[in-house]
């Protein structure tokens, strides 16, 4: 579904655009996942930037993409881009790099899945945040952000980088393959100083191509939660740990029917 041709768009406009445009001068990305190229596809439309660190776990879906996902073939080809196929924790753990932005487009944190440590607060506080160059913004996909399901994991991730991190914004919007609206949390050490006019600037300045879904006046509205899911961020306790995870549950509503 990340991957649907007809929405896409939506999904990782607001997963990349927002860091890459509240950063004054973003000259290195670290991407971790986006093995189908999408997220590497939107950050080099970014004329500032010398070099995107891709890294994906799973060679089969980036060899597959690499082939039939004509859409991001230019991406995967990018002089800029750096694809590197390995846990993404590890690649970080033994980087000597900084970053100005980390991407986590990473799959849901699903109970015995691959990538659930990626949410916790000791990958964040001890692994993550030390590769971030000062001024560096860390985004990352946040699960479920409707009305019905945002307490899910988002509110959760939300608390847990609130923990680690001075300033965090979190956001959302509707997708309509994902059948719900999504949520993303942006942090930093460094107040997010950025209006809507300005992002608009920013957008005109630095990006080559055209956005189909984001502008400023978008990115502001679309950290405006509803009365129900703002007073979860804000009264959420649960902090991800190894020990103390929460997990998406189910199989979609289709599989309950009898």
């Amino acid at each position: 579904m990340q991957s649907a041709e007809v929405d896409e768009f939506i999904y990782h406009e607001c997963l990349i655009h927002p860091a890459l445009l509240c950063h004054p001068k973003p000259k290195t990305v670290f991407i971790m996942g986006g093995g189908e190229g999408s997220a590497a596809r939107e950050a080099l439309k970014h004329k500032l930037l010398d070099k995107v660190v891709m890294c994906d776990i799973d060679q089969e879906v980036v060899d597959f993409c690499r082939r039939h996902l004509t859409v991001n073939q230019e991406a995967f080809s990018h002089k800029k881009l750096n694809l590197v196929i390995n846990d993404a924790k590890a690649e970080l753990e033994k980087s000597c790099e900084k970053f100005d932005i980390i991407v986590g487009d990473l799959a849901d944190p699903v109970e015995g899945g691959p990538c659930y440590q990626l949410y916790t607060k000791s990958f964040y506080e001890q692994i993550l945040k030390p590769k971030l160059n000062h001024g560096g913004i860390f985004v990352t996909q946040a699960g479920p952000a409707g009305i019905f399901t945002h307490k899910e994991v988002f509110t959760s991730i939300f608390n847990t980088i609130k923990q680690v991190f001075k300033y965090v914004v979190a956001y959302a919007a509707h997708i309509p393959s994902f059948a719900d609206t999504w949520g993303w949390v942006m942090a930093s050490d460094e107040p997010f100083s950025i209006n809507a006019e300005k992002m608009d600037r920013r957008i005109e300045e630095r990006i080559d191509g055209e956005l189909n879904y984001l502008n400023g006046a978008l990115f502001i509205s679309s950290a405006t939660m509803n009365k129900t899911v703002s007073l979860s961020l804000l009264n959420e306790t649960h902090v991800y740990t190894e020990e103390d995870a929460r997990f998406i549950h189910g199989h979609g509503v289709a599989y309950r029917i009898n």
